[in-house]
């Protein structure tokens, strides 16, 4: 579990470099697929059935059917990418890491000794590095990225601290999450007809 954990952040680091559509939608892909893994870890830990049934929604879902809306849509933006952001690759990644050390300090404070610690700390870490792409991004798929990045990692907080919720709510929160992206996926379709880019800034001319 612990190199899981080590390559989730890292590729949660990653995203701080990327600025090719393609190569964000990848990343996605492995840390949704990685998360999937950790589900189906905790699944075989525990025995329950309602925990396999969720690593194996996690693996449709996430590593499937939102991977898949997201590459037909980037093949529609073959010459978009993210140019200007509002933090640029190494200030973003020093922002990142820094996110990663307030996540493991906040953890270590609030649970000191806890034996998940490294697992919650590094799912409280993705969910603050989404957040964070959501807010200096521009480009609409990366916002996207950024907000599965955000729900991988409350996921995870989830899965460390409960190890595994109730089906029913896993059922509720991957509908609302492929609801919230066909209908993201649609409105950046709609913004590359208006705006002939999907940067995001563009709808500040929408202003009155």
């Amino acid at each position: 579990m612990n190199l899981l954990i080590v390559i989730l952040l890292f590729l949660a680091l990653l995203l701080s470099r990327v600025t090719s559509l393609k190569t964000a939608v990848n990343v996605l892909l492995a840390q949704s697929a990685l998360v999937a893994l950790a589900c189906t870890i905790v699944a075989v830990d525990t025995g329950e059935v309602h925990t396999y049934v969720a690593a194996a929604l996690t693996l449709v879902v996430k590593a499937g059917l939102i991977p898949y809306a997201l590459y037909r849509i980037v093949g529609m933006l073959r010459r978009e990418r993210e140019d200007h952001p509002i933090l640029n690759p190494n200030y973003s990644a020093m922002v990142f890491g820094c996110m990663i050390v307030l996540a493991y300090g906040l953890i270590d404070r609030a649970l000191p000794g806890v034996v998940s610690r490294d697992a919650l700390a590094a799912a409280v870490s993705m969910t603050l590095i989404g957040l964070t792409m959501i807010m200096t991004r521009r480009q609409a798929v990366l916002q996207i990225v950024g907000l599965i990045t955000m729900e991988n990692g409350l996921y995870l907080v989830g899965l460390s601290v409960t190890k595994g919720l109730p089906l029913i709510i896993e059922l509720g929160v991957f509908l609302d999450v492929l609801v919230a992206v066909v209908v993201l996926v649609i409105l950046t379709y709609r913004l590359k007809r208006s705006f002939m880019s999907t940067d995001t800034s563009r709808l500040k001319k929408l202003k009155g």
